[in-house]
């Protein structure tokens, strides 16, 4: 092989592998801000499917109305992930070369929820169609991310499923810390990758919602500035 494609190689193989480590991280961010913000001003988990089929149900059983939104979060975010396979179906392209496509999806989708959001207000009708179609849009977005780890990073950890990634980083932690035989293959490797998504999203949260509480509406614009981070990402 030519020293020249091989360096290439090698060069294109490195940028692959900081995209790697840098894109969940900051993924995880946006997924607590998003989520966060969804809740405060929409009254919904938008990167949260999980925690809207428990509201549903509650709802259903104790003969109180789901929110609109809630129950179509659900279907929603199907639709979302299946276009995001069609998507991958019809580029044929792998690795970084995929995942930048996806992630201005999920900059535009973001950037439509602020403009909608800024202009309509949903916080003051949470429950009207405008707030509904507000959030649809944002589990769309969190919809796009979700799918792109798993065709693009299948082994990565969630950006916003904490649950897995605190189990994942407890059991790291005791393999690490034991002089035994470790139950988790390198786990050192893996408790430092679940430990930046866990902090990444607390502190998105954290973030999202301080941004609610000071600019309103406007706390969108956080989460867009940095899904349009993560789509120039080197």
């Amino acid at each position: 092989m030519p020293a020249s494609i091989e360096s290439s190689s090698v060069n294109n193989s490195l940028e692959l592998l900081r995209f790697e480590r840098r894109l969940p991280p900051l993924l995880s961010v946006i997924a607590g801000m998003v989520d966060v913000i969804g809740f405060l001003s929409l009254g919904l988990f938008t990167a949260h499917i999980t925690g809207n089929l428990v509201v549903i149900a509650a709802l259903l059983v104790r003969g109180g109305p789901p929110n609109m939104a809630q129950v179509l979060s659900v279907p929603v975010f199907v639709i979302a992930v299946a276009a995001v396979w069609c998507i991958a179906k019809t580029l044929k392209k792998r690795g970084h070369t995929f995942a930048r496509p996806l992630l201005l999806i999920q900059f535009l989708l973001l950037t439509c929820v602020l403009i909608f959001s800024v202009i309509y207000s949903p916080a003051i009708n949470p429950h009207g169609w405008m707030s509904v179609v507000i959030a649809m849009i944002a589990v769309s977005a969190m919809a796009c991310q979700f799918a792109l780890l798993r065709v693009y990073l299948p082994v990565a950890p969630s950006t916003a499923v904490m649950t897995g990634s605190l189990t994942n980083a407890a059991l790291s932690l005791l393999d690490t810390v034991s002089r035994s035989q470790p139950l988790t293959p390198d786990a050192d490797e893996h408790l430092r990758k679940t430990l930046k998504l866990l902090v990444g999203f607390f502190a998105g949260c954290i973030a999202g919602a301080a941004a609610v509480l000071w600019v309103g509406d406007w706390a969108w614009l956080s989460a867009v500035l940095l899904a349009g981070a993560a789509v120039v990402l080197r």
